[in-house]
């Protein structure tokens, strides 16, 4: 038994369970479902997946009496039989493995391309093959509505991933805080472009001073208590205290960065361990000897391939690291990441079905997921979007921080500004912080030269200013913005937007162009943000241009430019580098 006391996946004889499903004409493993318990501090809520169809009991963490057990229920075919096969041709083939078809590598490569994920929480790479035993392995919990209602494919995804220090499951006494509830201990936002062509992983430092939002929570009981707020307090403390759930650090990371979560996934202690022994070890790299009586590391320098214990003693060490802070520790774990993205998809993992199963076992039960993607389906669309991005375009970057300057002693610390909102703008805009595809070059420069050129006085600007989702009164206050101190006196507020708008745009017919480029200039547009159109009618029967307010829009003279460039100062890697821990 593992650590949570759940049966190990190693002790499965995969050769026994492969069945012919008579609805796919696919074989499938079926294995006995296996409890699962909650690794996230906090009430559980009402937000576990509807189990009607599997007995009617509602998601708790724990499965039914019989499921415990380890009892099929009783209109399942035993596992040592094929289902729409005779009796006599299935014992004729008993104890054989399947011959995959080619198309299943191409398959299992989709769903684990992807798989950062899960790569502190778990992964869904072989869930088709066992769709019901997987399933019983995720524990789920309400968002609260502190998310977006659940991913799109038709736009960017924001996930949140959590390590929590939180003592769960036996063997992890020695870890976290005895006595705590436990905190947001790792944290990291993962963005995948809306155009699939890259992702960003922003970590969060837990000792970053911020405000903690106030917390609708859904209760055991199903109704919902508010956990109060918190000013100028760490940001770990946005999980577990306080019975703060994952909506809560939903909610924290969104007042932060700006950005909308669509999903979070947790995980404790027991993730790093069980997924790192699935895949047979991770490929690390020390420029000096560790010995961190803290964390229980004791590696000298050079290359070494970690799983279990060890692994997870790398990923907690930091005082031997760097400057003994969170922020080299959080450097040491980017390269851990990177390793296990680049294990996960090599050849290695991707064609071994053993370590497909192990994988699959050891992601699902370390899982605890929000009910939005509570099922091995949800999870599998999530994954086949993830699995769109290349390695090299996956970057890693710290937000930008510096020492607490409130304290004598440094113990905190606080947002470098201004490239933390820049880091965060860039990531708001869908700003790749690698270099992406020539399709994405192309546009970028499209956008560009929309800003090139010859422009208009200010007196001759004619624009109409309609509020699309800002704060009610910016159009007006643009308009005495535009006329008094800037000289577009031919401007008027047209009123609101017949429907609102995400991100503020300006609409121009082509020969409004160089009054477009004026009036860009004079608000700080990007390229992104100039549409060419056509012009409307103003209230003196002649033609304006359109600016449109979007929700994006902060004040009169507050610049929506998007950063282009990583600030120099901040920390960044990719995934495809191998680099080594100083």
């Amino acid at each position: 038994m593992d650590a949570q006391g759940r049966g190990r996946a190693d002790d499965i004889d995969p050769a026994d369970q492969w069945v012919l499903n008579p609805n796919t004409g696919e074989y499938e493993l079926r294995l006995a479902p296996s409890a699962a318990q909650s690794s996230v501090p906090g009430p559980r809520g009402s937000g576990g997946r509807d189990t009607a169809g599997r007995g009617g009991a509602a998601r708790t963490g724990r499965t039914t009496p019989a499921r415990r057990s380890g009892a099929a229920p009783e209109d399942a075919p035993s596992p040592r039989r094929r289902t729409g096969a005779p009796a006599e041709a299935a014992a004729g083939r008993r104890g054989r493995r399947p011959v995959q078809k080619k198309t299943k590598g191409k398959k299992v490569l989709m769903w684990t391309g992807g798989t950062l994920a899960f790569v502190l929480i778990g992964a869904s790479g072989a869930a088709y093959l066992y769709y019901e035993h997987l399933n019983n392995n995720i524990t789920s919990v309400s968002d609260d509505g502190a998310g977006t209602g659940g991913f799109s494919k038709d736009r960017a995804i924001n996930i949140l991933l959590v390590g929590t220090d939180k003592r769960t499951g036996a063997g992890n006494e020695g870890y976290g805080d005895k006595n705590s509830a436990g905190h947001a201990d790792t944290t990291l936002v993962l963005h995948v472009s809306k155009d699939r062509s890259n992702a960003t992983v922003l970590s969060i430092p837990r000792d970053l001073i911020t405000d903690i939002p106030d917390c609708p929570t859904t209760q055991e009981d199903g109704s919902e208590k508010v956990i109060p707020g918190k000013q100028r307090t760490r940001f770990n403390n946005s999980l577990g205290q306080e019975e703060r759930t994952p909506s809560c650090t939903m909610r924290t990371i969104t007042e932060l960065t700006g950005l909308k979560m669509d999903h979070f996934m947790v995980a404790d202690f027991n993730a790093v361990k069980t997924l790192t022994s699935a895949v047979g070890g991770v490929d690390v790299c020390l420029a000096k000897d560790i010995k961190d009586p803290d964390s229980k590391l004791d590696l000298p320098k050079g290359e070494h391939t970690i799983e279990g214990e060890e692994a997870l003693a790398f990923v907690r060490t930091r005082h031997s690291v760097g400057f003994g802070g969170d922020l080299s520790r959080i450097e040491l774990q980017q390269q851990f990441l990177g390793s296990m993205m680049r294990k996960l998809k090599s050849n290695d993992t991707l064609t071994s079905p053993g370590k497909m199963i192990k994988l699959a076992e050891a992601g699902t039960k370390a899982l605890t997921v929000d009910s939005q993607i509570s099922t091995i389906k949800k999870l599998a669309d999530l994954g086949a979007e993830l699995g769109k991005f290349d390695t090299k375009n996956l970057t890693f970057a710290t937000v930008p921080v510096v020492d607490n300057p409130a304290e004598k002693i440094k113990a905190t610390v606080v947002l470098k500004e201004p490239q933390a909102q820049q880091l965060f703008a860039m990531v708001r805009e869908d700003v790749s912080l690698t270099e992406v595809k020539q399709e994405k070059k192309k546009e970028k420069a499209a956008e560009a030269a929309r800003l090139k050129g010859t422009k208009a006085p200010a007196s001759e600007v004619r624009v109409r200013i309609l509020n699309g989702g800002a704060v009610a009164g910016s159009a007006q206050e643009t308009l005495s913005w535009l006329q008094v101190q800037e000289g577009v006196t031919k401007s008027e507020n047209a009123g609101n937007a017949e429907q609102p708008l995400a991100k503020t745009t300006l609409e121009y017919a082509p020969d409004q162009a160089d009054q477009a480029r004026r009036l860009a200039a004079v608000m700080g547009l990007s390229g992104a943000a100039m549409k060419p159109g056509k012009s409307v009618t103003n209230s003196q029967g002649v033609p304006a241009m359109t600016l449109t307010l979007g929700k994006d829009f902060e004040g009169a003279g507050v610049p929506l430019t998007t950063p282009e460039k990583v600030p120099e100062d901040v920390q960044k890697a990719t995934a495809d580098k191998v680099e080594c821990a100083k």
